[in-house]
């Protein structure tokens, strides 16, 4: 009878390293997904939809930030080039830069949400605006936060020795934070 050590298996087995963690991402897409529909249907039954005073959203700092969380999918994606490359010094730089990005991205989202002039109980919009936003800048916290953990993890000698899963899944992550914004963008910003 033989037996494996569990390192040895994530080496048998790369490509199983991240499925459940690609499930998890899934399930969180069916979250996203019954959000915007129900945005959606709230949206087009409402006879007034925008609370009163509010003529529509101001589309620009948005923008903004959107184009800085798109391209830190960029910076992440270098990073984890420069990482499979063993450059550990552009391998950081590019993942504090996507981190920074991250932290830009949040700033604006909490200066937008200071200057509104409704609130999460201003009507239906007031409550789907802020718990859509809101639920997306939480995700992006916790990519923040999981990318710090794999930055403090890289300074550790031979920790990716036996692969690089979390910086994989960190990245994955990143990368649907980036797409659920592309959506909710669109739906909030350009839909109004």
């Amino acid at each position: 009878m033989t037996s494996t050590t569990p390192q040895a298996e994530l080496e048998l087995h790369p490509k199983h390293n991240l499925t459940g963690f690609i499930i998890f991402l899934c399930s969180e897409s069916v979250i996203f997904l019954a959000f915007f529909s129900g945005y959606a249907l709230l949206k087009t039954s409402a006879l007034d939809w925008l609370p009163p005073g509010v003529e529509g959203l101001e589309w620009k700092m948005p923008l903004v930030n959107t184009v800085v969380l798109v391209s830190s999918s960029g910076t992440i994606a270098l990073a984890e080039h420069f990482k499979a490359k063993e450059n550990m010094a552009l391998f950081r730089g590019f993942w504090l830069l996507s981190m920074a990005m991250g932290a830009y991205f949040l700033f604006g989202q909490a200066v937008e949400w200071g200057g509104l002039k409704f609130g999460f109980t201003s009507g239906t919009f007031g409550g789907t605006f802020y718990l859509l936003t809101g639920f997306h800048g939480l995700h992006v916290a916790t990519g923040i936060l999981l990318m710090g953990l794999m930055l403090v993890k890289s300074f550790i000698p031979g920790n990716y020795a036996g692969g690089e899963q979390g910086v994989q899944a960190t990245s994955l992550f990143w990368h649907f934070v980036d797409v659920i914004w592309i959506i909710l963008f669109l739906l909030i910003y350009v839909w109004q």
